[in-house]
């Protein structure tokens, strides 16, 4: 054989590995993107789930004629959940905001979030969320700023 076949012998077979290393490389990239729209959607589906716990903690809560502790502290739970969830959604981050306030109101007010009126409030906004209207976080939004911050 000469120096000109085994060059040309080198350059096949190296062009060979190169194009099965670029289809190798494409097919791990659309495996990893499926993949990652599977956690995503997985991710969303726990948050929603938690929220929909979050509204019977609510009515549970708003019905009970005794203990309000336990319950509310089941809400917070839930609320947290839901809150942990929201945060591994991708391009959420506006909502996550507001789902954060959400928790932070019912972990640190509580004396202002035992009130009828703000739980009903809670309870709007969270399935007005679970409908997937924007309305639902602007509630949640208004909820959390009329939370007074200073007080109790």
């Amino acid at each position: 054989m000469t120096q000109e076949t085994l060059m040309k012998q080198r350059i096949v077979s190296r062009t060979v590995l190169l194009s099965i290393a670029i289809i190798a490389l494409i097919v791990f990239i659309g495996l990893y993107a499926d993949e990652k729209r599977r956690v995503q959607q997985a991710f969303q589906t726990r948050y929603e789930a938690n929220l929909e716990r979050v509204q019977e903690d609510i009515l549970s809560y708003l019905d009970a004629e005794a203990d309000y502790d336990m319950r509310y502290a089941r809400l917070l739970a839930d609320m947290s959940t839901a809150k942990e969830f929201a945060f591994m959604i991708d391009d959420f981050a506006d909502k996550q905001i507001i789902v954060n306030g959400m928790y932070t109101i019912l972990l640190k007010y509580p004396e202002q979030m035992h009130e009828e009126e703000r739980l009903k409030q809670m309870y709007t906004a969270v399935g007005d969320i679970l409908k997937h209207l924007d309305q639902g976080y602007e509630e949640a939004e208004v909820l959390v700023s009329d939370v007074d911050k200073m007080g109790h």
